[in-house]
C-alpha cells in the first residue's frame, strides 16, 4: 500500500519530446517524462510529416502537466474521437499515456505487461508478428520485393505484408496509367507468393487507394493469391461504412480477412467497425488510439463481439515494444505489425536493444518498464529533418 501511495505521488518533473531523424522518408517521435526522483518513462508518437505541429502541441500540454503528480495527470491522459485536434493532439496524449505508463512500471519495479494486468501465469511471454516489408523493400520490381519477402522468411517470420500499389489513387482520371499501377501492385504480390511458397501468411496493404468497383475487381484477382487479409482498401469515413460492409462479404467470399481502422481514436472510433460488421480484424495502434489503457478497452470490445485485435505498428522501437506488452495481456489478439529493415537506427536508437525472433513470435523484455531505453548520443546525432512532401502518403488518401 505505502510503494502504490509512494507511486502515485511521484511528481513530473519534465516532459520531452525528442524528434529523430531515419532516413529521407521517415521521422520518429519520441517523449519522455521524468519524475522528480529521476525515474524516467518513454513513449511514441510518430506521425510522419506533422512533427512541428505535435511539437506546438507538446508543448502547451507540458507548461499544463509538469508539477502534477502522476495520479493527477493520469486522469488528463484521455482522447476522444470528436477532438478537433485530431490525430495531432490524440499522438501527444497517447504517448504521454505510454511514457507516464513506463514510469510507473519502472517506479513499480515491474514489467509494463505486469503493470497492465498480466501475471507469470495469464500473460503471453511472447507475441507473433508479420513483418512489414514494403520500407526495406526499395527494389519495387517484383523481383525485388520477391527477395525481400525470402529475406524475412529467412529470418524466421512466418508472416509478411506488403502496400504493393505505388501511387494508386481511386480519383485519378487517367484510367490506363491507374490500371498499369494497380496491375504492377498484384505483380508485385504474385512474386511474393511464388517465393515464400503457401504455408508463408502474406496480408496486403492498400492504404484507402481504391473505390469499391476496384476493390472489388482487387478482391477478385487476388483470390488465387491466398492472402491472410486485405487491409484498407477504401476509405474509412462514416460515409463510407455501407461500402465496406459489402467490400468485407466479398472479402469473405475471397477467402480473406478484411482489415483496417489503423487511424481511429479511442474506443469510440472503434466502436462501429467493431459492432456493425466491417471488419475482421481492427488495428489499434498505441500512438494514436489513446495509449495502454484505451488499447485494452479496444482489445475487450473485440472479444466481445469475436473481431480479431491487431495492433498496427509500422514506426519506431518504443511503439514496437509497447504494441508487445499490451499484445501480452490483450484478449481478441492475433498478431502484431513490425518494420522490418527500414534502418539499423531501428536498433541504434532503442539502446541496441533487438527483440529476439523464435518461432515467428519475439520474446518479451521481462525487466522493469517497458524493457528499452533511448540512447541520447544517437538522438543527438540525427535532429529532426523536414521531409518533402512525397515522403508522406497523398493526402487525398484515407
Amino acid at each position: 500500500m505505502e510503494a502504490g501511495l509512494a507511486m502515485k505521488a511521484l511528481r513530473i518533473a519534465a516532459i520531452e519530446p525528442l524528434v529523430f531523424n531515419v532516413s529521407e522518408k521517415t521521422n520518429w517521435f519520441f517523449i519522455r517524462v521524468t519524475a522528480e526522483n529521476g525515474v524516467a518513462g518513454i513513449g511514441e508518437a510518430s506521425l510522419n510529416g506533422y512533427e512541428p505541429a505535435q511539437l506546438a502541441m507538446a508543448e502547451d500540454l507540458r507548461r499544463e502537466w509538469v508539477g502534477k503528480t502522476v495520479e493527477e495527470l493520469l486522469p488528463l491522459l484521455h482522447v476522444y474521437a470528436h477532438s478537433p485536434g485530431g490525430l495531432i493532439a490524440s499522438s501527444i496524449i497517447s504517448a504521454t499515456e505510454q511514457a507516464v505508463t513506463d514510469l510507473r512500471a519502472r517506479a513499480a519495479d515491474v514489467p509494463v505487461y505486469q503493470l497492465l494486468g498480466g501475471d507469470a501465469v495469464n500473460a503471453r511471454k511472447a507475441v507473433r508478428v508479420y513483418a512489414n516489408i514494403n520500407r526495406g523493400a526499395r527494389d519495387r520490381t517484383p523481383e525485388g520485393i520477391a527477395r525481400a519477402a525470402r529475406h524475412a522468411v529467412e529470418q524466421g517470420y512466418g508472416a509478411l505484408k506488403i502496400a504493393p500499389f505505388d501511387g494508386v489513387f481511386w480519383g485519378d482520371n487517367n484510367e490506363p496509367e491507374k490500371l498499369r499501377r494497380t496491375q504492377a501492385g498484384i505483380a508485385r504480390v504474385r512474386a511474393i507468393r511464388e517465393a515464400v511458397g503457401p504455408d508463408i501468411d502474406i496480408m496486403v496493404d492498400c492504404h484507402w487507394r481504391f473505390d469499391e468497383r476496384g476493390a472489388q475487381r482487387l478482391l477478385h484477382e487476388l483470390k488465387p493469391v491466398g492472402l491472410y487479409w486485405i487491409e484498407c482498401p477504401v476509405s474509412e469515413n462514416s460515409d463510407s461504412f455501407a461500402m465496406l460492409q459489402r467490400i468485407h462479404a466479398g472479402a469473405r467470399e475471397s477467402g480473406m480477412k478484411l482489415a483496417g481502422a489503423e487511424r481511429q481514436i479511442g474506443l469510440g472510433g472503434f466502436t462501429p467497425f467493431v459492432d456493425d460488421g466491417l471488419l475482421d480484424v481492427v488495428m489499434p495502434d498505441v500512438k494514436y488510439a489513446g495509449g495502454y489503457g484505451e488499447m485494452l478497452r479496444i482489445a475487450a470490445r473485440c472479444a466481445q463481439r469475436g473481431v480479431h485485435f491487431a495492433p498496427h505498428n509500422p514506426t519506431g522501437p518504443v511503439c514496437n515494444v509497447a504494441s508487445m506488452h499490451i499484445c501480452a495481456v490483450a484478449p481478441a489478439f492475433l498478431v502484431l505489425e513490425h518494420q522490418l529493415a527500414e534502418s539499423p537506427l531501428f536498433y541504434d536508437v532503442a539502446g541496441g536493444y533487438k527483440p529476439k525472433l523464435v518461432n515467428g513470435c519475439f520474446e518479451l523484455p521481462d525487466v522493469p518498464g517497458i524493457g528499452i531505453d533511448l540512447d541520447d548520443a544517437v538522438l543527438r546525432a540525427h535532429p529532426y529533418c523536414r521531409l518533402p512532401a512525397n515522403a508522406n502518403l497523398d493526402e487525398r488518401l484515407g
